[in-house]
């Protein structure tokens, strides 16, 4: 055999082992490698997203209300909060569905988007009333001055209001607002939100002051989705008053306590831990009941429930381990062991600190 033969022969070899491996790639749960494979188009075969994971704007959030488990309890407090026009302050561990509950409710009530307002430590009371950006409004117009009546029209453009700002709209029916993780803000911000809680007005102090001059001023609102009734409005001398109380819910992980002035002004509800029963409820609304998936979350659920006697645990990290274990194609054997373990890992564990 000479030797450029042989060359042919395992050059021939070598490519068909690396189309092998490629077609490996397609059939196995792994669509990316690590290895120094050719660039292929496995990324196509990647299934549907899990129904907590999709992103298509309004059609996801509709989707988390239609499948959230509401106890008897979670739905007293919210009645209660929508007779009596109070927030609902909202505690519980997390992952028990303290965000989902608010969009549960305005799901089933059509309440249309809710409105989110993330809490950090910098937060302020102004951030969920309104913003005006009088850095940008002095750069469009170097030439005028502040009080030049067509500059004056032209106000309204860097003004948005925030969340909060845009529940207290006027309205027929409560908008609905999630104020998330209250318990993370400034010690000064649950007392400054009191005086809003009973009165449901605020004022635009930079329309205020040319309410004389401007009237009225149309300010873009806090809602994303454009179909909003209210994505655009009107306000009148600077000043918004609702109508309707919005439902609010506020969330707390319970990381710090908050002075009594504002416990009374809000009704309280604690979410306790999914058990047994209520977890399988949570994977047939999100993965359906098949026999395959409601076999293997059975088998999930126990561990997941062991686990949890031994630190915090998510509810959607058990979703996470049953999606990923009961796909077409799916880790198996040991590998499938260990991918479960780190899924399944305790949130307050100390090796992650």
């Amino acid at each position: 055999m000479s030797f450029t033969f042989l060359y042919i022969v395992v050059f021939i070899h070598a490519d068909l082992l690396k189309l092998l491996n490629i077609i490996f790639v397609m059939s196995d749960w792994k669509i990316f490698q690590g290895d120094n494979l050719p660039p292929h188009d496995g990324i196509e075969s990647l299934p549907e997203a899990p129904s907590w994971r999709k992103f298509s704007g309004d059609a996801e959030k509709k989707q988390r209300g239609a499948s959230f488990q509401v106890r008897d309890e979670e739905v007293q407090l919210v009645n209660a909060a929508l007779y009596l026009r109070r927030p609902l302050l909202v505690t519980g561990k997390p992952g028990t569905g303290k965000t989902s509950l608010a969009y549960a409710v305005a799901y089933q009530l059509k309440l249309g988007e809710v409105l989110y307002w993330p809490i950090t430590t910098r937060t302020t009371l102004k951030d969920g009333l309104y913003n005006y950006d009088a850095i940008a409004r002095l750069q469009d117009t170097p030439q005028q001055g502040s009080n030049n009546p067509d500059n004056l029209k032209e106000i309204g453009k860097y003004i948005q209001l925030g969340p909060l700002g845009t529940a207290l709209l006027p309205s027929k029916k409560p908008r609905s607002l999630l104020i998330d993780e209250i318990d993370k803000s400034d010690i000064d911000l649950p007392n400054d939100l009191l005086h809003v809680f009973e009165e449901g007005q605020f004022e635009i102090p930079e329309l205020v002051r040319i309410a004389e001059k401007l009237e009225t001023v149309e300010v873009r609102t806090a809602y994303k989705d454009k179909t909003e009734d209210a994505y655009k409005v009107t306000i009148n001398q600077g000043r918004i008053q609702c109508s309707a109380f919005p439902f609010v819910i506020l969330t707390s992980n319970g990381e710090r306590d908050f002075p009594p002035a504002f416990l009374r002004r809000c009704l309280r509800l604690n979410i306790k831990e999914p058990d047994e029963f209520e977890l399988e409820k949570i994977v047939a609304a999100h993965l359906g009941k098949d026999e395959k998936i409601t076999t293997q979350a059975k088998l999930l659920i126990n561990e997941f429930l062991k686990k949890r006697k031994d630190g915090d645990l998510a509810t959607d990290q058990l979703l996470n381990a049953i999606y990923l274990i009961t796909r077409k194609h799916a880790p198996v054997g040991e590998e499938k062991d260990k991918l479960v373990e780190q899924l399944l890992k305790i949130l307050n564990s100390a090796e992650d600190r």
